[in-house]
């Protein structure tokens, strides 16, 4: 795997990666029953889980058909269903904090998760919303945490709806939790960039049969 350098955050200068308290969420209202909550800097020591996960995750490089050409998924991926041991105890952590904080809400606990790699500018995911299984006909949450240089997060209202594009930067250990109808209603992109790029692994926590 080609190296990438990781431009360090002058605000997260811990080694020992550390959950801060989610009081300080911020909750925005997209509309149609869809809303994020975020919280900057939830993890601190993030440059260092950063590393770890990039040296020590099992990542895989994915193809997919497009027309008729076979091309490279733009990033790298892991996956870790439940029940399985996650790649560093402070994302164990991470899931039960969050699984106790939302419980009201959801109703269930966060139980999987999954990691994807963006080396550099080039790397991205277009526009989706996770509607394999039960967000597809039903309210749920999708909470993801970002280490590593910050890349933009858009969101907008699915088939072009009012509303506008809600773009939020997203890197050295920010939280970003979207709920309600979000998966439904509203989609999600992380773009290319074309501006120089440093490295970003952002792990998603999901319930029991959301994709």
């Amino acid at each position: 795997m080609t190296a990438h350098h990781l431009q360090g955050s002058l605000f997260d200068q811990s080694d020992d990666p550390r959950l801060g308290p989610l009081d300080g969420l911020r909750r925005t209202v997209l509309g149609a029953g869809a809303w994020i909550d975020v919280l900057p800097g939830w993890l601190t020591g993030s440059d260092t889980l950063f590393a770890h996960l990039a040296a020590e995750v099992p990542w895989r490089a994915e193809q997919r058909r497009m027309y008729d050409n076979v091309v490279a998924v733009p990033r790298l991926l892991a996956f870790y269903g439940e029940g399985a041991a996650l790649p560093h105890p402070v994302l164990d952590e991470a899931r039960r904090a969050l699984s106790a904080h939302y419980a009201g809400e959801l109703g269930e606990p966060f139980v999987t998760a999954g990691l994807c790699h963006y080396r550099d500018g080039h790397d991205s995911v277009a526009w989706h919303g996770d509607r394999i299984g039960r967000g597809a006909d039903r309210d749920t949450m999708v909470a993801i945490v970002s280490v590593g240089s910050p890349r933009d997060l858009l969101l907008r209202p699915a088939g072009g709806g009012a509303g506008g594009t809600v773009r939020r930067p997203l890197g050295h250990g920010d939280l970003i939790v979207m709920g309600g109808s979000c998966q439904r209603t509203w989609e999600h992109c992380v773009p290319k960039s074309g501006r120089a790029a440093g490295p970003r692994i952002s792990v998603q926590f999901r319930p029991r049969g959301v994709r």
